[in-house]
């Protein structure tokens, strides 16, 4: 008899042939809880469960592991060295406290769902309310989540009698082993659909979409995340529905920018205004509002408008408005301008660029040959 050919086990939970005990542990902690049919709805993720489990079976008892190290195996004559084990969650369970079995039958909550949407940055600032499209599974209208279809109930599973277990007594080179394990006909729900809801094919939920109007509190930030309780997928079993999370990404403005609570923006001021001082007037992300320019205004000093900035979502009140200053230097002058610039340069005792005519510097090339 031809014996069936087996993955490396080391391969199995991605370690090397001389991975500690702890990083044999490590990898199975990380595996079975990526890989566990409770937490996995993959097809796949419960053959890869069963695998991670059947490694560290082996590799983790240092006398087995001693074992197949030698001999590619573990006992005699091309004796299957997982044969003797219970079912996939006994390892799980005793490695981390939990209970497989209960888990598998008892009510399941609803998946987590997660949707990213773009707001402008008034909507951020002022709030406002959005409609999100969203499918996720919801209790099947038709058997009203039983599963069987309608004038029929689902029966206890005669193999089990309703437990959702089943004892197997098994005998290996180890000793005897008494194996509990999950009940192949109703697969650990301890009952058995004869007649499936045609809708849900039996599993007491079906797919639909729905608009759900979401509101946006005034304050939120780029990167926002807003929970809507209960609006995820229906649980399963009669489990609790899971949560709907919306990320938001706030959109740029073309004059204002955030900084925590406050909101920045750059204002242009000319020289004369700089220098002279002068009232100008601010737009604000409500109405503009009249300021004092102080006499000598550098670029890069702030005007602070208290209260003008972004509501604060826990703290209340709001942020302030921070107008960072920014004196323009003049790049097209007109003739009377630039007259007054070089009387106002000569007053300071500084010389200043003269800016001639074409004929002029001609005149001066002639007379300079």
């Amino acid at each position: 008899m031809q014996q069936q050919t087996r993955k490396d086990l080391y391969e199995v939970l991605g370690i090397e042939r001389a991975a500690s005990s702890d990083e044999i542990k490590k990898a199975f902690r990380r595996l079975a809880m990526e890989y566990h049919p409770d937490r996995n709805g993959e097809p796949e993720a419960e053959a890869r469960f069963k695998e991670v489990n059947e490694a560290y079976e082996i590799l983790s008892d240092p006398e087995k592991r001693q074992m197949y190290d030698r001999f590619g195996t573990v006992g005699d004559r091309g004796y299957d060295p997982f044969s003797g084990f219970g079912g996939l969650g006994d390892i799980f369970d005793s490695f981390f406290g939990g209970t497989f079995n209960q888990q598998k039958r008892g009510p399941q909550r609803g998946a987590d769902l997660r949707y990213a949407m773009a707001i402008e940055f008034e909507e951020a600032v002022f709030g406002c309310e959005k409609e999100v499209e969203i499918t996720r599974l919801e209790m099947c209208q038709q058997c009203r989540g039983i599963g069987a279809a309608p004038g029929t109930e689902p029966q206890r599973c005669d193999t089990c009698n309703g437990s959702g277990q089943v004892r197997r007594v098994q005998q290996s080179v180890f000793g005897q082993f008494v194996n509990i394990a999950t009940c192949d006909r109703c697969r650990g729900e301890g009952r058995v659909i004869s007649d499936p809801c045609r809708v849900c094919k039996g599993s007491g939920r079906e797919r639909r979409t729905r608009t759900l109007m979401v509101k946006i509190p005034a304050g939120v930030d780029d990167g926002s995340q807003l929970r809507l309780t209960g609006e995820g997928e229906a649980g399963n079993r009669g489990g609790s529905s899971g949560n709907l999370y919306v990320s938001l990404r706030v959109r740029e403005h073309e004059f204002f920018s955030r900084e925590e609570d406050n909101i920045i923006q750059v204002f242009d001021v000319n020289v004369a205004q700089a220098a002279l001082g002068a009232r100008i007037t601010v737009p604000t992300m409500q109405e503009a509002e009249e300021v004092e320019l102080k006499p000598g205004t550098q670029t890069g000093d702030v005007i602070r408008l208290k209260g003008r900035g972004a509501p604060r979502l826990r703290a209340g009140g709001r942020g302030d408005m921070l107008v960072h200053l920014n004196v323009e230097v003049p790049t097209n002058l007109s003739n009377d301008q630039k007259k007054l610039l070089r009387e106002l340069a000569d007053s300071f005792g500084t010389p200043v660029h003269e800016d001639r005519g074409l004929f002029e510097k001609i005149k001066d090339t002639v007379a300079g040959s």
